[in-house]
């Protein structure tokens, strides 16, 4: 069992709604503010990458600027969990070589006693909505999908 010493400070709510509007505001001149809401060794996972570290989650930032058009989240649920969590559902949307995406997921976000994330894991289906919109490996995962299909 959790004792009060070990919970956040600030209620879960309020500390996820302050993380949501960060992620919400988030630019390249914004990256520091965001990194400031996480713990100095922060646990992020998504599809792609599984690391720790506040410098290595403001690189990954910094790099999606640099290689997408017009990043931007837009936090569209926040639920409250057991144990210090939150669950931000979440529309990603951005503009690679001229054409428009977007991806629906869920942050599962945890903070610890000092009211900093301490782990941030991002669930959404990198298959159907990024490796399918990639010519040649989009037309093998369409063929593998009608095959399983019947």
């Amino acid at each position: 069992m959790t004792g009060a010493r070990d919970q956040p400070g600030e209620p879960v709510r309020v500390l996820a709604r302050r993380y949501a509007d960060a992620y919400e505001a988030l630019a390249p001149d914004t990256i520091a503010a965001l990194c400031a809401l996480v713990a100095p060794d922060v646990r992020f996972r998504d599809p792609f990458s599984d690391f720790a570290g506040r410098e290595r989650l403001a690189a990954v930032f910094r790099h999606m600027f640099e290689g997408l058009s017009q990043p931007s989240f837009t936090v569209t649920d926040i639920a409250i969990g057991a144990q210090h969590a939150a669950y931000l559902r979440w529309d990603f949307t951005f503009f690679y070589r001229g054409r428009a995406f977007r991806i629906a997921g869920m942050s599962e976000v945890h903070f610890g006693a000092d009211g900093l994330v301490s782990e941030h894991l991002d669930h959404w289906d990198s298959g159907s909505q990024v490796y399918l919109h990639v010519p040649v490996l989009g037309r093998i995962i369409a063929f593998i999908r009608r095959k399983l299909a019947g």
